[in-house]
């Protein structure tokens, strides 16, 4: 079994013992050799299982006290009716705020994840999960539990509504190469600790999600009037009538 498809078997039963409660949210999950050698693989792989895990967001690394089990999202109320439009603006006000107090307090081990988590979206394997660790480690850099929660929560409202999911997953990927230089953007402005240059970023990249949600609306929209307007002209064209067979007295 290759490398790449043994780390992926070690994340899956990694994920089962979260759900099942062996490793408990909060807990520190066991050492690395110690994982090694519970599931039969090397120590690289057990590295590259964690590293895949942190960006799907299931742990936390901490520099110098060990790999965390995450806390379940809050739970979003599904009852709650929110556009991808809402929703979007709401990511702005608030991360936008988030990235320019980050870029105040980031530590060199937040700014090399989020280097990865870029290599990760460039590559374009797990980029949700990628753009979800990216978001969700400058609120971590505010060190404001807070704002991490709200962050946390807005994803969480994201996934829950099918209909913002689909919205997003497609201009997501149509835009693929304008949200990878506006990730870069926001990364840069945080490297150079650019407060005013990192909200900035930060609301253009939304800006521009705003704009392509409407274009995907607008397009949608058409779609449907196209699609009602063909099923009206069948049901009310004569044209069949031509092809009914005469009835003989």
């Amino acid at each position: 079994m290759s490398r790449k498809r043994s780390f992926w078997k070690v994340v899956d039963q990694i994920e089962n013992l979260i759900e099942r409660e062996s490793f408990i949210a909060g807990s520190r999950l066991p050492a690395e050799r110690d994982l090694a050698e519970r599931f039969n693989v090397s120590r690289p792989t057990v590295r590259e299982a964690i590293i895949a895990l942190e960006v799907k967001g299931r742990v936390e690394v901490r520099s110098n006290a060990g790999v965390f089990v995450n806390e379940k999202t809050v739970q979003f109320n599904r009852s709650v009716e929110i556009s991808a439009f809402e929703l979007t603006q709401a990511r702005a006000l608030v991360e936008g705020e988030a990235a320019a107090l980050a870029a105040l307090s980031i530590k060199q081990s937040e700014l090399v994840k989020l280097k990865n988590t870029l290599d990760i979206m460039e590559n374009g394997n797990d980029s949700d999960q990628a753009d979800r660790s990216f978001h969700l480690t400058i609120a971590k850099a505010t060190s404001n539990a807070a704002i991490v929660k709200t962050v946390e929560y807005l994803w969480e409202i994201r996934e829950a509504q099918p209909s913002i999911k689909s919205a997003y997953k497609t201009v997501c990927d149509e835009g693929h190469m304008q949200r990878m230089g506006e990730h870069t953007a926001i990364y840069n402005a945080l490297v150079n600790g650019d407060s005013d240059q990192a909200r900035r970023a930060m609301h253009n990249h939304f800006n521009r999600l705003i704009n392509a949600l409407f274009d995907f609306s607008e397009q949608k929209a058409l779609e449907d009037v196209k699609r009602q307007s063909e099923e009206n002209r069948g049901r009310f064209s004569l044209s069949h009538l031509h092809k009914m067979p005469q009835i003989k007295i």
